[in-house]
């Protein structure tokens, strides 16, 4: 860390490199939300080299953004360091302490209320403030959602959450009938909320597996496009169910039918 430091402390430096000394950290902003992405595709490309670099490219975004503070006076890389240590060492008194926690559900809430605590007299916050807005819309709901749960707004069963679903589909019906497009834009968010709700309740990632189904549909998708151009077509020559016939091929190829 001690190397990675200095490094960047020189190309900041006056006669460092011009590019890094103009930075700022609005300017960084884009550059960190890249790096966390790239650092998901290395982890889903399951290749640990590449997860290697790009936790070394997101490194390198916190420590600039520490020494742009460090040199405002601020803080520096160490303070961030020892702030996070305090933290984890705070946050889990049922490792580092005498508090017992057996469960995932036990530790999250003592996690909550320990949090509550640091806030002192401040006036208290709601249970779903704090996510991020600039969160995709998905992970930003599932969320707010995990954290309604937690203080037990949630649905008993799966069975209560489909319901909802199905619920949430007859009002986008509805509304599609009465040619209410403002409503129909409010139901399909209402029935996008459901269905991220299922996910969650099911233990299971809204945001990841959107992003699953929609590798899928470009696989498919670019198979009926090399379909078609062996039949010497492009898609846009060829009528719907035509190209309908080549999807069910690229499913089945899929399957290994």
């Amino acid at each position: 860390m001690d190397k990675l430091l200095a490094i960047m402390a020189r190309l900041r430096a006056k006669d460092g490199c011009p590019w890094d000394a103009e930075q700022t950290l609005a300017s960084l902003k884009p550059f960190l939300i890249e790096e966390c992405y790239e650092v998901v595709d290395a982890i889903d490309a399951g290749d640990a080299g590449h997860h290697l670099e790009e936790l070394g490219d997101l490194l390198l975004q916190i420590v600039f953004q520490a020494q742009l503070r460090a040199e405002e006076g601020a803080f520096c890389f160490q303070d961030v360091v020892e702030g996070i240590s305090a933290k984890l060492i705070r946050r889990h008194p049922h490792v580092f302490g005498d508090v017992q926690a057996a469960t995932t559900g036990e530790v999250l809430r003592n996690w909550d209320a320990i949090k509550a605590k640091e806030k002192g007299g401040e006036k208290p916050r709601s249970a779903v403030d704090g996510v991020p807005r600039s969160l995709p819309a998905l992970q930003r709901a599932q969320q707010i959602q995990v954290r309604a749960a937690r203080v037990g707004f949630d649905w008993a069963a799966t069975e209560d959450v489909v319901a909802k679903i199905e619920e949430e589909l007859a009002e986008v019906k509805a509304a599609l009938a009465a040619g209410d497009e403002e409503k129909v834009g409010d139901e399909i968010g209402d029935l996008l909320f459901s269905v991220v709700n299922l996910s969650r309740f099911r233990k299971l990632h809204a945001e990841q597996m959107l992003e699953r189904t929609i590798q899928k549909f470009i696989s498919r998708f670019q198979d009926v496009e090399a379909g078609a151009l062996a039949l010497g077509k492009k898609p846009s020559d060829m009528s719907l169910a035509e190209l309908d016939a080549l999807w069910e091929a690229a499913k089945r190829r899929e399957r290994g039918a």
